[in-house]
Parts: C-alpha cells; sequence; structure tokens
C-alpha cells in the first residue's frame, strides 16, 4: 500500500484495512533505485497480531517461527523514514500529501480530453495517481504501451510505471517533490506523443516506420550520415523545445525486450579462451 494519499488525512486502520503493506519507498524517503534497499513494514489489526511470525532472539513469548535472519528487518533504513517524518513534523507530512493529490489531479486534468483515464472517483478526482489507458491505440495506429514508454525518452523521461495494475497502461504518480513545470512538460510531452499517434490514426505518418515505432533515437542514429526514415532528425530528438535546451540522449536504441527472458545469453569469455591463456 502507498500512503501517499492517506498520510495526514486517514490511516489504513480507520478505514477498515485487517492488514497493509507500507510502501515507505514512496512515500516516507526510502530509496528504491536499484531494486533497493527496501523496507517495508507489515501492519496488522490486532485481531491478527498473533499470527505475526517473531524470532528466536526475540522474548515475546512466541515460538520462532521466523520469516527473516534479522528480527526487526534493515533497522538503519528505517533512520532515514524517521528523520524524514520528525523534520517535517505533523504539519508537513499532511502538505505532502495533499501536494501529491493536487498534482496527480492536474496533470490527470490536463491529460483526460486526450487520453482515457482508468478508475476515478465519482466526482471525476484521482488520488495521487492515476492510469492512462493507451490500449485503444493499438486497434487505431498499431501504438503499444511500450512504444509510448521508449518515445518518451527522446522527450527527457523515463516512463512511468507500465502495464501495471492494468496491462496496456502508464500509471503516472507525480508525488509531491515536482514542481509545475515539470509536471507541465510531462504533460506537453504526452500530448505531443498524442499528437503522433494522430498523424498514424489519419494517414500522415506510416504506420510501421513512424517516431514511436523506432524511438528511443540516440545521437549515433541521429548524427550518422544516412537518414532514410519518413520522418526529420528534429522531430526524432527534439520534439519539443524545451527539448533542444537539456537534451538527455538515451544510450541504446530499441532492443528486443523478451528475447533476454526466452534464450540463455552468456556475457562471459569462451572455454577457448581460458585454454589460449
Amino acid at each position: 500500500m502507498t500512503t501517499s494519499a492517506q498520510v495526514g488525512l486517514t490511516a489504513p486502520g480507520l478505514i477498515g484495512a485487517d492488514v497493509c503493506h507500507l510502501n515507505l519507498h514512496k512515500t516516507f524517503a526510502i530509496p528504491h533505485g536499484g531494486g533497493g534497499p527496501g523496507m517495508g513494514p507489515i501492519c496488522v489489526g490486532k485481531h491478527l497480531a498473533p499470527f505475526l511470525p517473531s524470532h528466536v532472539h526475540l522474548q515475546d513469548g512466541k515460538a520462532g517461527n521466523a520469516v527473516s535472519a534479522a528480527p526487526f528487518g534493515s533497522a538503519s533504513i528505517l533512520l532515514i523514514s524517521y528523520a524524514y517524518i520528525r523534520m517535517l513534523g505533523s504539519t508537513g507530512v499532511r502538505k505532502a500529501t495533499e501536494f501529491a493529490i493536487l498534482n496527480a489531479n492536474y496533470m490527470k486534468a490536463r491529460l483526460q480530453n486526450d487520453f482515457d483515464i482508468l478508475y476515478t472517483g465519482i466526482n471525476g478526482t484521482c488520488a495521487h495517481e492515476f492510469i492512462v489507458d493507451l490500449r485503444p491505440f493499438k486497434a487505431t495506429a498499431g501504438i503499444e504501451a511500450e512504444d509510448v514508454a521508449k518515445r518518451l525518452m527522446d522527450y527527457g523521461f523515463h516512463a512511468p510505471t507500465m502495464s501495471f495494475p492494468v496491462a496496456g497502461t502508464i500509471m503516472i504518480e507525480p508525488t509531491e517533490s515536482e514542481d509545475k513545470d515539470e509536471l507541465d512538460r510531462f504533460c506537453d510531452a504526452l500530448l505531443s506523443i498524442r499528437e503522433e499517434i494522430r498523424a498514424i490514426e489519419e494517414g500522415r505518418a506510416d504506420k510501421a516506420n513512424n517516431v514511436l515505432k523506432n524511438a528511443p533515437h540516440t545521437q549515433a542514429v541521429i548524427t550518422a550520415d544516412e537518414w532514410d526514415r519518413p520522418y526529420g532528425r528534429q522531430q526524432a530528438a527534439y520534439p519539443l523545445e524545451y527539448v533542444k535546451i537539456n537534451k538527455f540522449w538515451p544510450s541504446v536504441s530499441r532492443v528486443n525486450n523478451t528475447h533476454g527472458d526466452r534464450n540463455l545469453i552468456c556475457t562471459c569469455e569462451p572455454v577457448s579462451a581460458y585454454a589460449e591463456a
């Protein structure tokens, strides 16, 4: 459970949750890059407390049943969250929640006329994140969520969560830390990509050979002597004005994402190299 839409406003216990997993990397400043280090406490209601695992080094009267070598998890990491909460205080963490919700709803409002937004509330608002449905574009233009994700790199953005919790979608969670200029840049990028999709839908761009299917465009590709694509280098590398000011160059172009999952690829030296040595 992410708590970005709850801290200072409500709590899992207040809304009737029996069990919740607190994603501290989302709300309480725990690093999450590279898959860790992570720390996610599991909280339960009093009626489930007797069933929680214990540890052989804890004197809590339970039989043991440890699920981790460390009885308290990665305790040193929790100091980051502790400091974060103490420095912000009750007023600060509530504001962080409110800004996270405000930022998400601002972005949703900018995008909702051009994209389908899933699972909004009865009043049309979202919480701290919202889901953009990209599935219709597969039928109208042959464009899938992966194509949009790759094209975002040309605009200087790492794609948001893709195909979770709904396949063929992107889930946007701006958090409270981005300023309005950055939110607008991301919205401008998605709206520009929507126009690129529209060009395919209307037959103004080729369905198989276009800026989305060929994205991302590396510096090597853009500066090569040969250019045989039906669109210009300018559109490929600098689709919006802000990109020209601070261009991020992707390292590699499109790769076959599933090839490595389906085939054993050894990157070590061949046995013959050791024999020669």
